[in-house]
């Protein structure tokens, strides 16, 4: 496990997966979910997909490969590059086992850097192949709501009314947007609200999710610039977590039958080229 920290903040990332799993401040109050039955997670990093593709199947040039929901970096080993007090990075590249589910060669970094009371958290993907490459990535962080129970409300920065795309208790969607339950741009958090899984709100409507208590006393922040941010917490568990979830990259529609290459929101990578994507931790 390795440990940064500065004056405010106290931040534990594993090896395995590159995974935030723990942020404290001066006082030892923990502001991430320590997993547990309800989720066995923390804050796993979504690659080469996000959510799923149609019965873990999915096709590139024609072959057929297989992947698990939300891709296989999450439950890898990552090398540790450099690590000062307050910054770390982390990486994986394709290995024998990962080409076997994903055809191409890849560099992913993976940095974490404390500044005040905020973390950033910044991906960098770079192709080492010799072919145009395809992936999604993104973030699922999962915050303790206070008061420890799933009673809290999400403020968005659009107090406008905005658009969530229709989705399924199994985790899957269809491309189709429905109104998103919010008054102001503000979500009220109840385990009802989870009731077809994640909510995901996509084509850049909003930009920073603000996790607060009943009484309107802000926990935590995230800052993003992802075309989609989703939100979770594990129906009918009433579980006292909820994620915030950056992402580059949607699921399969229920009705998807392309190539890889050609889900909605890929992100692509001709040879030697690279992509940055972050997102920021508010405390």
């Amino acid at each position: 496990m390795i440990e940064l920290r500065n004056e405010q903040l106290v931040i534990r990332v594993a090896e395995k997966g590159a995974e935030l799993q723990s942020v404290k401040n001066g006082e030892g109050r923990e502001y991430m979910w320590q997993a547990g039955e309800k989720w066995p997670r923390h804050s796993p990093i979504l690659f080469p997909i996000v959510c799923s593709v149609n019965n873990d199947t999915y096709v590139v040039d024609g072959n057929t490969y297989h992947l698990p929901r939300h891709g296989f970096a999450r439950d890898m080993d990552f090398t540790l590059i450099s690590q000062t007090e307050t910054k770390v990075t982390l990486a994986l590249h394709e290995s024998e086992e990962t080409l076997k589910v994903y055809p191409f060669r890849f560099n992913l970094a993976v940095t974490y850097r404390l500044e005040d009371n905020k973390i950033h958290v910044i991906w960098h993907v770079e192709n080492t192949d010799n072919q145009e490459i395809h992936f999604q990535i993104g973030g699922h962080p999962a915050f303790n709501v206070p008061g420890g129970k799933l009673d809290g409300i999400i403020k968005l920065d659009n107090d406008q009314p905005m658009d969530s795309l229709k989705s399924y208790i199994d985790g899957s969607h269809d491309m189709v947007e429905v109104p998103l339950e919010a008054d102001g741009g503000v979500m009220k958090l109840n385990d009802n609200f989870f009731r077809n899984d994640s909510v995901k709100i996509h084509k850049c409507q909003t930009h920073r999710a603000m996790l607060m208590d009943i009484n309107g006393e802000p926990a935590v922040t995230v800052e993003y610039k992802a075309p989609v941010c989703a939100f979770w917490s594990p129906y009918g568990k009433d579980a006292p977590f909820v994620c915030i979830e950056p992402w580059y990259g949607l699921g399969d529609p229920r009705d998807f039958k392309g190539e890889f290459k050609d889900k909605p929101l890929m992100n692509h990578l001709l040879p030697g080229a690279s992509f940055m994507g972050k997102y920021t931790i508010i405390f």
